[in-house]
């Protein structure tokens, strides 16, 4: 079987307002149990690897094994640290062992009145069979922030 070489781009923005104080939305990045507590939460994937380094230079791993399915695995790098500002990662994303794309993200938090403004804006280079796979992606985070806005209430 032949692999078409290819890739494409995708990129999204995704807001959300947290009823919660600024430092309670950064710690449920910044703290690792806390982080633990919603990242990939849920009965959906039997948990692997997890490695948390929250630190400029730092690199987070999470993999999980979706039940009856692949197995994801995501390994980051933390570029720029602002303490209760931004967090901005790069990361690459793995299905079934095989490099599916690297991304960065830039993590935003800013208090408004009396709810936490997050923002996650995201850049991403997809491979070869998944260069289609950006919306996806989009749909994986929104999860993502559903879990936390759950695991913040």
């Amino acid at each position: 079987m032949t692999i078409e070489r290819r890739l494409a781009r995708a990129g999204f923005t995704l807001a959300r307002d947290y009823p919660v104080p600024l430092e309670r939305v950064w710690d449920a990045f910044a703290e690792e149990d806390q982080k633990l507590a919603w990242w990939g939460a849920g009965d959906a994937i039997e948990p692997g690897e997890w490695a948390f380094d929250f630190r400029v230079g730092g690199r987070d791993v999470a993999e999980g094994k979706f039940h009856e399915g692949p197995v994801s695995r995501y390994e980051a790098t933390y570029t720029d640290i602002v303490e209760h500002v931004r967090i901005v990662t790069t990361y690459d994303m793995w299905l079934d062992g095989i490099h599916m794309s690297t991304s960065v993200a830039s993590l935003e938090f800013e208090p408004i009145d009396k709810v936490t403004r997050f923002t996650h804006i995201e850049h991403g280079v997809f491979f070869d069979q998944f260069w289609a796979d950006g919306p996806n992606r989009e749909g994986g985070t929104r999860g993502l922030l559903e879990s936390l806005g759950n695991y913040l209430a």
